[in-house]
């Protein structure tokens, strides 16, 4: 009877320790579960992505300061309105180491460095010409041009700057770039059609001749 006693006694404790064992499972099992399920917001690794490139961010567009009409009109060696009569393509030479374009105006008005009436014929690099600065026979122009070079070229003063249409009553047209570059001048600014004598008055007194 005893030796039953003491076996239940023990059988006990053992039974109860085999309930806790089982209840605690289920705990730890669910506190695995919860880990795992944090797991990837904590340390999982994400996968590799290329970086994005920096944003783009647009320059400013570069303005050259324009010159005054003063230093526009002291810069040219030859000032004159004409009449576009013909042009000639001449290739190079031994004498002339680039191909050219001469171009004959007939000097209708003149300002400087040629005379009323004469034919005057200039010589002009072909590269020019292709980059867009032509003529055409007939076509009514005043020009500001560069004093002849070594090699007996000219060309106009600040490129399309230095060159002005003419209409048919002899007035000078001013394109937009004309009067943006020169609204400050007492005579010019802010005309769109002068008269052939007052821009020679411009030009006499930016040149400081009158």
């Amino acid at each position: 009877m005893f030796g039953r006693s003491y076996f239940c006694l023990l059988a006990i404790p053992s039974l109860v320790l085999a309930q806790q064992i089982d209840s605690d499972v289920p705990l730890v099992h669910g506190r695995a579960n919860e880990l795992v399920t944090r797991l990837p917001d904590i340390v999982r690794p994400t996968s590799p992505t290329t970086p994005e490139p920096p944003p783009i961010v647009p320059r400013s567009p570069v303005r050259t300061p324009r010159a005054g009409f003063p230093d526009f009109a002291r810069a040219a060696g030859m000032i004159f309105s004409g009449t576009v009569k013909r042009m000639e393509r001449r290739p190079a030479t031994r004498a002339q180491a680039v191909e050219t374009v001469a171009i004959t105006f007939h000097v209708d008005n003149a300002i400087r460095g040629v005379t009323p009436g004469e034919d005057l014929t200039i010589s002009q690099w072909i590269g020019l010409w292709s980059s867009g600065q032509r003529y055409r026979v007939g076509e009514q122009v005043l020009l500001f041009l560069y004093p002849p070079s070594k090699l007996g070229l000219t060309s106009c003063v600040a490129g399309t700057m230095g060159r002005f249409s003419v209409d048919a009553r002899g007035r000078i047209l001013l394109s937009a770039e004309h009067l943006s570059a020169f609204r400050q001048d007492p005579v010019l600014g802010g005309k769109s059609r002068v008269r052939f004598r007052d821009f020679t008055r411009a030009v006499l007194q930016a040149r400081g001749e009158e």
